[in-house]
């Protein structure tokens, strides 16, 4: 499995017009296990988004997707920038396969 931490800062008073357009296009994406969108509560602009595929190849394709596309054109507006992001290898929990295979 592939995964992805990242922490985004929405324009001012944005917050919640990203997260709308984040979660309004996070439906059933090929090779996607899980995207989580949260709120930092210490911070009223920032963005959690945590994201779990099959392999990097499934989430580097759902990026040239269409639908992908337009939700990130909707949403750049509204983004002032990225933190980081963090690369990660799951290997299960709640809610996830073991990730083991054969």
């Amino acid at each position: 499995m592939y995964g992805l931490i990242g922490k985004m800062r929405a324009s001012r008073g944005q917050r919640d017009a990203v997260m709308d357009v984040l979660r309004a296009s996070t439906g059933a994406l090929p090779g996607c296990l899980s995207y989580i969108i949260a709120r930092d509560p210490a911070d009223a602009d920032a963005i959690w988004v945590t994201e779990v595929w099959t392999d990097a190849e499934s989430h580097k394709a759902s990026l040239q997707l269409p639908e992908v596309q337009a939700a990130i054109a909707k949403a750049r507006p509204f983004i002032a920038g990225f933190e980081f992001q963090v690369e990660t290898h799951p290997v299960g929990g709640f809610g996830l396969a073991d990730g083991k295979t054969g």
